[in-house]
């Protein structure tokens, strides 16, 4: 079974961590915070392969450039919120839709998001029922050190 996993970007960036850091970052150097960090960990051993989502990018491949810094969240009204016509865009044109499961390491917010745009597909949450962003991290590394993948994931 072909899985993709889909994960966070975060808000702390290279940018923020690194003044000097001036110019374009593949997205697997960007995002530097605590849940991106251990989500992406999670899902290199798990599920090897995996997206960034990101409120204003969409679905990032590891490879691909993020251009400089920003600040958009889902869940506001920031006007540069992705729009769900290209999130569904973006699913077509770089092949996620071949996998035959989705693996999610979001919180509520990609709940109300994923499944629009894998309507068809079986979607797995493992840090569902996390209390708090504190319990998600435990959990995930609890998970990466003894290399047992979460239930539902």
């Amino acid at each position: 079974m072909k899985r993709l996993c889909i994960i966070p970007c975060g808000s702390r960036k290279i940018w923020d961590t690194d003044p000097a850091a001036a110019g374009p970052y593949a997205a697997r150097l960007v995002y530097t915070g605590a849940l991106h960090r251990k989500c992406r960990a999670y899902a290199e051993l798990f599920v090897p392969e995996w997206v960034i989502l990101s409120a204003k990018h969409g679905f990032l491949l590891p490879d691909d450039e993020v251009q400089g810094n920003y600040n958009v969240a889902f869940g506001t009204n920031h006007p540069d919120i992705i729009p769900p016509a290209e999130l569904r865009r973006q699913v077509e044109e770089k092949g996620l839709n071949r996998y035959d499961e989705i693996v999610v390491l979001g919180g509520k917010k990609f709940k109300g998001i994923v499944p629009q745009l894998f309507p068809d597909k079986p979607i797995a949450y493992p840090l569902e029922g996390s209390k708090g962003i504190g319990h998600m991290l435990q959990r995930l590394d609890q998970a990466v050190q003894l290399k047992r993948e979460l239930a539902g994931g």
